[in-house]
């Protein structure tokens, strides 16, 4: 073993000093990069050679060092780097804001946003790698150009496509989390100018809602506030654990307050073990069964009459009102198809009837395929339902997240939705139905409309969103643009989708040979002509294989702390993430890319001179959407300052979208479909949003919905996946956990985090490891000979056209198969039967060895479904040393 070939087993020693800021430090306002919450940071700058001193009256804490309060001013190491500013070298400090009234009061963070200085780019350590100059691929090797050659080709070759191939053959991928000048800049390029259907996000395969039973539901996704957590008696959490993945909301919103806390995933993770300590209770599910679950629990409250009566009275449509505001016309959308075609949609009355009368909903036969103790479930039904002895009900708040929706999209979502709504949730302080959260909300989308130009049809042709992931690999796409997202591992059959992508660029034989731009031209013509495609890549780093194998052009972004931009957080907190250092080289933000190309394809309004440009041009295209921020730029513009600056002055605390006025002042939204937001008259430049005070149905009341679980679109299909017994597999899962974020992209260059977390793991029940001989520590292949892969473009005549038995028989579906390896942490933490291995990492996608075969009803994937052999293949250097991954169990409190 040596360091060349495991850098990350050998340890890193970090160093154990910083400077202190000088009395006139410059300080900026930002916040977190990474998970949903978004704490609020401050950034201390200042030249290189003028520190601060240890007393209080020597530096901008205006605190005396040392010091052993555990809250207030102090910096560690890892929240200091170095950086240029003008060209300058500038020390800066990426700090908590102690000063914080919202999200992370008083300064709370997590070690992912304790590291966010280690990201800035510093030649001198790991950062180093960042792009930092467009290039072009030549004879298989990235080779350095100018914007203006890089650029020209993608015109050139653009131009010809459209006119030969047309707009269906020119695509993108792109982030939907990346700032609001990013998106919009992305979104006009290729919704509006090019015209293009062929754009998803960066974590689906189709331009679709994550969460559509809520939807359905009239629910927002992000309709409540972190203090409704905070506020709730008992939290119900499907799918997720927020201590792992969002965890200022669990330490400063979940923790206070003893309430009770259920977690239904098969992970039992730290906030897990927090909880059930504290009188929660672990539900450790089998992947797949929680519309099972969902409806067990709807009887037991149902048959007990421990339903909110008043507010489904009051809040629940009627069988009436379900169906209001649509005539008789065809119902081409998919939330007019899906709540109408009467198999989802109901009333109190048919889905009290639907649940007594649904075998599943049986305890004994949900205990069964749900893997769970009929008694937990009937204890879960009274912890979120059972009136107290004085008659009130618990203030019981539901989250969901991944492990929900990305199992059994529609009918996951849907369950859920229905069952809150019945235990009086959706609209009130401390009683709320929400998403937990990703990425940040950065989406504000151009509009440009073309969706309608999906070849693929829903039954009775509606309108279908459109599954880039199998234009690509039906050969349709001649040209691809992706941003900044790990395109590959984030999707199903990763390894089926690298194939194709390699094959119809680096595999054709029309290759790049010299930088003359009319030899370009001419070869990737000939490329095109003959069935291939050109793929240009917009990132900070090299990501394996997208840039460094396959791209032809790869392009240097600018990121965080290297342009102003702006996002919103879970709660739709609208903040300001200011610029405080020079991007590195020549990077530049992908808005500017996106301009630079759209100037030589000569298309008009491509203009802007800065990111605030964008912001103010956008914000009238979030109008009628929860993130409006439009009042805003209208209150910048009357009182002759730019939106950005506006937006500055709110600092960390920011301002919750949809933005009201009220008597000349900027208001914000605590809460979505709450009452007491109904003012009734509008006031200044504002669009009326019946969200705000009621559920976004056609009647403002909330819909239930059933989830049969025999519905033939799911069963089908989960039938085919199961692990099979004869083969030795187990269900494989795939999660997060608090130290590092996404793909690792920051993370692996951090020397802290990149020596805890240096290669991808997989978690294993001790029952599942010992008959394989896996020991923790253990490298581990885990191999899925049938990865379902659905080709083609279906047409949906009858409703079964689309279900994965006739999808199979009628040839849409082709067999391929998936594998991986990680390092084994052989730990009771796992329910038995299930492994969870490391989300997304770039050398190991676990996603490999799931199905690329969408929800029939939503288009959506179902990403933690996987299923594999585990093989032990060795060991690996982290089983012995003692510097870097600990593979002890992870729920210790």
């Amino acid at each position: 073993m040596t360091e060349k070939q495991y850098p990350h087993a050998f340890a890193v020693y970090a160093k154990d000093f910083v400077p202190l800021p000088p009395k006139d430090a410059e300080v900026l306002t930002t916040a977190c990069d990474y998970c949903t919450i978004a704490c609020g940071y401050k950034v201390y700058r200042w030249p290189v050679g003028k520190d601060g001193g240890m007393k209080a009256s020597q530096n901008a804490f205006n605190v005396d060092f040392p010091h052993d309060q555990p809250q207030g001013p102090w910096a560690s190491p890892s929240q200091h780097n170095v950086v240029r500013y003008n060209g300058r070298p500038h020390h800066v400090l990426v700090v908590p804001d102690w000063d914080a009234t919202v999200v992370n009061v008083g300064g709370d963070h997590s070690v992912r946003g304790g590291t966010l200085a280690q990201k800035c780019y510093n030649p001198e350590n790991r950062t180093s790698e960042r792009l930092l100059q467009p290039m072009i691929r030549v004879r298989g090797t990235l080779m350095p150009v100018s914007w203006e050659l890089a650029t020209d080709v993608m015109a050139d070759i653009s131009k010809y496509i459209l006119v030969k191939y047309g707009e269906h053959a020119w695509a993108v991928k792109m982030y939907s989390y990346q700032y609001f000048e990013n998106t919009y800049a992305i979104t006009k390029l290729a919704m509006t100018s090019i015209g293009t259907p062929a754009v998803a996000p960066h974590d689906k395969c189709s331009n679709t809602n994550d969460a559509t039973g809520l939807d359905d539901a009239g629910i927002d996704s992000f309709s409540a506030s972190y203090e409704d957590w905070g506020e709730c008696e008992v939290a119900f959490m499907s799918g997720v654990d927020p201590y792992e993945t969002k965890t200022t909301l669990f330490t400063n919103w979940l923790m206070p307050g003893n309430k009770k806390m259920i977690f239904v995933t098969p992970h039992k993770t730290m906030g897990v073990a927090y909880g059930v300590k504290n009188g929660g209770l672990w539900l450790p599910i089998i992947p797949g069964t929680d519309s099972v679950l969902h409806m067990a629990l709807a009887r037991i409250v149902i048959e007990n009459k421990w339903q909110d009566q008043e507010f489904i009275d009051k809040w629940i449509a009627n069988s009436w009102e379900v169906d209001s505001g649509y005539g008789r016309g065809t119902r081409n959308t998919g939330w007019q198809w899906r709540t109408t075609w009467g198999v989802w949609q109901s009333d109190w009355p048919d889905y009290s009837k639907f649940i007594l009368a649904q075998e599943e909903s049986k305890l004994d036969v949900a205990a069964k395929l749900t893997g769970l103790d009929p008694d937990d479930i009937r204890r879960c039904a009274e912890l979120i339902a059972k009136p107290k002895p004085n008659g009130e009900r618990p203030k019981t708040s539901f989250m969901m997240e991944k492990g929900n929706y990305w199992s059994n999209n529609y009918m996951n979502t849907a369950s859920l939705a229905s069952l809150a709504l019945i235990c009086g949730a959706g609209n009130r302080p401390g009683r709320v139905i929400s998403r937990g959260g990703g990425h940040q909300r950065g989406m504000m989308g151009a509009g440009g409309g073309s969706g309608w130009l999906n070849p693929e049809k829903y039954p009775g042709r509606r309108k279908k969103s459109f599954n880039l992931d199998r234009w690509v690999m039906n050969g349709e796409t001649r040209f691809v643009w992706v941003f900044g997202t790990t395109w590959i591992q984030a999707m199903m059959a990763s390894q089926a989708l690298a194939d194709s992508l390699f094959r119809q660029t680096r595999g054709n034989p029309n290759q790049i040979t010299n930088l003359d731009r009319n030899a370009i031209f001419e070869v990737l013509k000939k490329r095109v002509d003959s069935g291939g495609m050109v793929l240009v890549d917009s990132d900070i780093y090299p990501v394996e294989p997208l840039n460094t194998q396959i791209a032809d052009i790869v392009l240097p972004a600018a990121t965080w702390g290297e342009d102003d931009f702006t996002r919103c957080n879970s709660e739709r907190r609208l903040r300001l993430y200011a610029k405080f250092y020079d991007a590195p080289g020549e990077a530049k933000p992908d808005w500017w890319a996106v301009q630079k190309f759209a100037q030589k394809m000569e298309f008009s309004g491509y203009d802007w001179k800065t990111s605030n440009d964008l912001f103010e041009e956008a914000a009238r295209f979030g109008r009628n959407g929860v993130l409006n921020y439009h009042p805003l730029v209208v209150k910048a513009k009357e009182t002759g300052i730019k939106g950005h600056e506006l937006l500055r002055s709110y600092g960390t605390t920011g301002i919750q979208t949809p933005i009201r006025m009220r008597e000349g002042k900027l208001i914000g939204t605590k809460r979505l479909h709450d009452p007491a937001n109904d003012w009734g008259e509008i006031d200044g430049a504002e669009v009326q949003q019946k969200s705000l005070y009621a559920f976004n149905t056609h009647s403002g009341k909330a819909i239930l919905l059933k989830s049969p679980w025999k519905f033939a679109g799911w069963i089908q299909f989960y039938e085919a996946v199961k692990p099979r017994a004869e083969k030795g597999e187990i269900w494989v899962t795939n999660g997060r956990i608090n130290e590092t974020w996404q793909s690792g992209f920051d993370d692996l260059r951090k020397p802290y985090l990149s020596q805890r977390w240096p290669y991808p793991f997989i978690i294993i029940h001790p029952n599942d490891a010992k008959p394989r001989s896996i020991e923790s520590g253990d490298l581990v292949q885990v191999y899925n000979d049938t990865v379902y892969v659905q080709m083609g473009q279906p047409q949906g005549i009858l409703d079964s056209d689309l279900n994965f038995n006739q999808l199979m028989k009628d040839g849409h579906i082709k067999t391929t198969e998936g594998q991986f390896v990680a390092v084994a942490i052989v730990s009771d933490e796992m329910r038995e039967g299930v492994a969870m291995a490391n989300f997304n990492y770039p050398g190991s996608p676990a996603n490999s060895v799931c199905h690329a075969v969408p929800d029939p009803v939503t288009n959506n994937y179902r990403y933690k479904l996987g299923r594999g052999v585990l093989t032990k293949v060795g060991e690996s250097p982290y089983k012995h040393s003692r510097t870097s991954m600990s593979l002890k169990p992870r729920p210790v409190i």
